[in-house]
């Protein structure tokens, strides 16, 4: 049995593969009806609301956790680029304060880089909070051939999560597009024709271009690894394969089918961003965790890390051509 999960209306079809979860879509966003948000929005209101979670932020990345060239765990290094498994709590880069620590200073130190400056060995980023493989450029000819296989999808990226609640089917995938909210900036949702419609009177002068952004198509394909039992409350083990690469998608994904990570403090139950990916109660599936489930898990995994963990990398080498894969192995 497949199941096509829209948010007008879950439909049972006859099929032999996997669970899908598939919007409405109206070029680009999720249609829905009968929603009361009509109303556009006022760009000093977002503003004002962008400014104070930009402190908060800022309060946040100062707590990044120190770390050494030293403290490194290398996966693998040559002269072109160096794979490390980043540790939760530390942020990738250092941000707009550069005296934050970060895991781009440690592999600068460490390996230095041709360009003789650490920002030109990003080639991509993993969340403060989230934990697993990274990859840095040490030339500029590796810099220029990652940035490549990153815009052009060529690097599989595999992550291992625990979620709230059992996930029913065994594996599917997530389509929902995302936009940035502009009621709890700097964060994500799942983009609506309503919530879009909102933004028709917002200054891109004062709000930024990124909040008037185009939804993005975002596909999340999942696995049930197991299903297991935390402290007495019901999670589930996935391996998540983030197939669009968009910001927060993991986070936003698995809150809008009602399984939110365990341990996200930002999509999570009482989080800082939307609940469930900003949809309503009604538009998630069946077997979505239950508000006193979510509850009782974050309860029991206050101050604990986030349990999302960047596990497997692979891509071919931007400099040598070979085909390369690394697994580094989840704390929780």
């Amino acid at each position: 049995m497949r199941l096509l999960w829209s948010l007008s209306a879950a439909v049972a079809i006859t099929a032999t593969s996997v669970a899908a979860f598939a919007p409405v879509q109206n070029n680009g966003v999720v249609a829905r009806c009968g929603s009361a948000l009509n109303q556009a929005v006022a760009s000093a209101d977002v503003k004002a609301k962008q400014d104070a979670a930009a402190e908060k932020l800022k309060a946040k990345d100062a707590g990044s956790s120190a770390i050494s060239g030293d403290d490194l765990n290398v996966v693998f290094e040559d002269d072109h680029i160096v794979v490390v498994s980043k540790p939760s709590g530390v942020l990738t880069v250092p941000g707009k304060d550069e005296s934050n620590p970060s895991l781009n200073k440690a592999v600068f130190d460490r390996f230095g880089s041709e360009s003789g400056r650490m920002d030109k060995m990003v080639v991509h980023r993993l969340g403060m909070d989230t934990s697993g493989l990274v990859v840095f450029a040490r030339t500029n000819s590796a810099l220029r051939g990652m940035n490549t296989l990153f815009r052009t999808r060529k690097v599989t990226r595999q992550y291992q999560a625990l979620v709230c609640g059992h996930v029913s089917q065994d594996e599917g995938s997530i389509d929902l597009p995302l936009m940035r909210d502009y009621e709890y900036p700097p964060f994500m949702r799942v983009s609506t024709d309503d919530h879009q419609r909102a933004l028709i009177d917002l200054n891109a002068d004062e709000v930024g271009k990124k909040m008037l952004e185009s939804p993005k198509d975002s596909l999340t394909k999942y696995t049930v690894v197991s299903r297991e039992d935390l402290d007495g409350n019901d999670v589930s083990r996935l391996t998540l394969t983030s197939i669009s690469g968009r910001t927060h998608q993991l986070n936003v994904h698995c809150a809008a089918i009602g399984h939110p990570i365990v341990g996200d403090a930002v999509y999570g139950f009482g989080g800082e961003a939307a609940s469930n990916g900003g949809l309503d109660e009604g538009d998630l599936p069946a077997d979505k965790a239950s508000a006193e489930l979510q509850q009782a898990i974050a309860s029991a995994c206050d101050g604990k890390a986030m349990c999302v963990h960047a596990q497997s990398i692979s891509f071919r080498h931007p400099v040598t051509k070979e085909e390369l894969s690394f697994e580094s192995k989840a704390s929780f």
